[in-house]
């Protein structure tokens, strides 16, 4: 089936209106609707998707009463209209649907790879202190201006990218930049990961009136924890900023570096359930990663806490049981994923420097934006290295060419020359190899048990 660009969006607009309006409607009624709407994403996106989501969709919906469509008609009670219709548009329909089928597109006519979202750093200034990060020493030196950003997103727009990412530092120093990209780029959805402790009643009137920008806030864990390490004070800051968030009926999140101290409270039902209580729909879930000259590597989990955070957050957001929120297990998903995303796969980032990196954790780079064209710049010859190499594992437990594969990212960087990017100080590829190698060692036969009880679990069964 084949739909202009207006036609599909126009249909998505419908599609959003039903959902605000008739989500109290009679069983059959919305049942009968929402299986229509996943035939014709089905038709629309062709086998972009695997068979399996599509089906899986289709029981979601006819389940009702499960954990699932509950937590769908909470979000869809609880968010604001403008900011629910215009997320379904620009992370639905211009995003996931016609950015991404555009995307594939591109991928082909180019003959490199394209992004589906990019992380930008607006600065490598931030207001906090914490402990293991000098972004807040660093200071204001590094900054790309309201211009290249709005360059960046008109460049990626070309490609079929919609979905955009801030980082930093903390990206809300500059909140009053990011609305007016929000603004102007009406057709893409914004995001950005912030400690919160920025969030005031304007913003959050600003977020509710653009519709297309959403937050995931840091948190280590509870109140003594997370001021440990970021500054007393900053939980209780953290709190206010999300009942600000959730009154206004705003779409947030929280950002979870698990590590081998907080890994247990971070994934434990009493913290889940502050999350919910809070407002928080989602949760993306980062293991610690040793970069940097000073990282801290006694933080990096070992095999049996990796497995244990693995196993928490599967069991939270399995379709039956656990609890009604939606998480992201950025180190243990590579099954979905079918491995790395980065280098351009999935995803790219861009430092306050312009420095344009295959992931917010590689820090090198063969390109610049304020020196090459995006394009140019997934051409280079790091992302393509990437490009060939991917998946650097079958094992999908095993995804990243630094953290479980280090002899590859020791190597692409070498072939493809690629300059250390490191905001601090420079960091030599053989030094964070050697960081590395230890804990790929004694993660790897974990990660075989692993996968072969994935390859064994009926319907999760995926073919590298």
């Amino acid at each position: 089936m084949s739909f202009t660009y207006a036609a599909g969006r126009k249909l998505f607009e419908k599609t959003t209106d039903f959902l605000l309006k008739y989500f109290d409607k009679k069983n059959e009624e919305k049942q009968s609707k929402l299986l229509k709407i996943v035939d014709w994403a089905e038709k629309f996106m062709g086998d972009i998707f695997q068979q399996k989501y599509y089906d899986n969709a289709r029981k979601l919906v006819l389940n009702e009463d499960g954990k699932w469509m509950t937590y769908t008609k909470n979000l869809i009670d609880e968010t604001h209209p403008n900011v629910l219709k215009t997320h379904v548009l620009n992370l639905g329909y211009e995003a996931s649907l016609y950015g991404l089928k555009k995307i594939h597109k591109m991928r082909k006519v180019y003959n490199c790879n394209i992004p589906w979202a990019i992380l930008i750093d607006p600065t490598s200034a931030c207001n906090l202190k914490c402990t293991g990060c000098w972004a807040a020493e660093y200071g204001q030196n590094l900054s790309l201006s309201f211009e290249e950003m709005d360059n960046i997103i008109t460049q990626g727009k070309e490609l079929g990218t919609h979905f955009y990412i801030f980082a930093g530092g903390e990206p809300l120093i500059r909140k009053d930049d990011i609305i007016k990209l929000c603004e102007k780029h009406h057709d893409c959805a914004f995001h950005a990961f912030t400690n919160g402790t920025l969030v005031d009643e304007k913003l959050c009137k600003d977020m509710q009136r653009v519709g297309n920008f959403s937050l995931a806030i840091s948190l280590e864990g509870f109140e003594k924890s997370n001021d440990s390490r970021r500054g007393g004070g900053t939980f209780e800051k953290v709190m206010d900023a999300m009942n600000l968030l959730k009154e206004h009926g705003l779409l947030f999140g929280t950002s979870i570096c698990y590590t081998s101290q907080n890994y247990k409270d971070v994934t434990s039902d009493e913290f889940y359930d502050m999350l919910i209580d809070k407002g928080v729909k989602f949760s993306w879930y980062f293991h610690y990663m040793p970069i940097g000259k000073d990282a801290w590597v006694e933080l990096l989990p070992n095999a049996e806490q990796r497995e244990y955070v693995y196993r928490r957050i599967k069991e939270t957001r399995a379709l039956e049981g656990g609890k009604p929120i939606f998480l992201m297990d950025f180190q243990n998903d590579g099954r979905f994923t079918k491995g790395c995303i980065a280098g351009g796969r999935n995803y790219l980032h861009i430092n306050a420097n312009g420095d344009v990196e295959p992931c917010v954790f590689i820090h090198y780079s063969n390109a610049n934006i304020r020196e090459v064209s995006l394009l140019e710049a997934l051409k280079q010859p790091l992302f393509m290295e990437y490009k060939e190499r991917i998946p650097f594992n079958d094992n999908h437990f095993l995804p990243c060419p630094m953290l479980e594969n280090p002899e590859y990212i020791l190597d692409m960087v070498k072939r493809s020359k690629a300059k250390s990017t490191d905001l601090q100080s420079p960091e030599n590829v053989e030094d964070l190899v050697a960081k590395t190698r230890p804990y790929a060692e004694q993660w790897k036969d974990k990660a075989e048990e692993l996968w072969h009880e994935i390859l064994e679990e009926k319907g999760e069964l995926v073919k590298s």
